[in-house]
């Protein structure tokens, strides 16, 4: 996809017991680059961002951020390097308030600079500033959404990574949280990978998309170019 990539991802193998859930994935993600990973249920796609996070182990391959190998790194120091994310569900802690969950994606931050992203945060999503002393428990769907996004935000990623952002939201809550990556990409630079089941509308605010099958890179390529290949749609996507 380009030859200095921001994210690299280089014959990546990965398992579940004895099941191969990765078999070689390799991708590149551009600096700036909005990426959808798409396919069906079973395709690896959750696999792929928790082994790029550090949450899964990979079996074998690379993962590199900016040429740094993340392959072997703990969750906890994969963050520090510049790479969120954002697991299925959000993770929300409900006991919680809004302000002390977006504090947790900051513990490894100086307070002063914690500060200036509660802000950013707080500006980005106007329905968190209004509730922002409230338990978590008390917010809607898009609302926790736009919780687990902004705590991810607070670490200062590079690339963040969401997974189903749209899961269980209604569409124009959908639409809101998908194009609000593109906005974050306009405004601050941020690298985006997103895993999602609603491929028609992943495809419609990503530049580029990766098409998982069977743990591999079945098909790939520019966003509206998948989005007008009837045979990749039929084939791979569902619609």
């Amino acid at each position: 996809m380009t030859t200095d990539p921001l994210l690299r991802v280089v014959d990546l193998h990965a398992h579940h017991g004895a099941v191969r859930a990765l078999d070689g994935v390799s991708l590149d993600v551009p600096a700036r680059g909005v990426c959808a990973v798409l396919g069906a249920n079973g395709a690896g796609k959750t696999t792929l961002l928790r082994t790029l996070s550090g949450l899964h182990a990979a079996s074998s391959g690379q993962v590199l951020l900016d040429g740094e190998d993340l392959t072997r790194m703990p969750a906890e120091r994969v963050i520090t390097r510049g790479l969120a994310h954002v697991p299925e569900g959000g993770g929300v802690i409900v006991e919680l308030t809004v302000e002390e969950n977006l504090r947790l994606g900051a513990l490894w931050r100086s307070s002063r600079r914690d500060k200036a992203a509660m802000d950013e945060v707080m500006d980005l999503f106007p329905p968190l500033a209004e509730r922002r002393d409230r338990s978590a428990s008390t917010l809607s769907g898009g609302e926790r959404q736009m919780l687990a996004i902004g705590r991810a935000l607070m670490a200062r990623p590079r690339v963040l990574l969401l997974d189903e952002p749209s899961l269980g939201l209604a569409p124009l809550v959908t639409e809101r949280i998908l194009t609000l990556l593109r906005d974050l990409r306009d405004g601050t630079g941020l690298t985006v990978v997103i895993v999602e089941q609603n491929a028609a509308a992943a495809l419609a605010v990503t530049d580029h998309a990766f098409v998982l099958g069977r743990g591999r890179v079945a098909v790939e390529g520019a966003s509206a170019d998948l989005l007008a290949d009837d045979r990749t749609r039929h084939a791979y996507l569902g619609f």
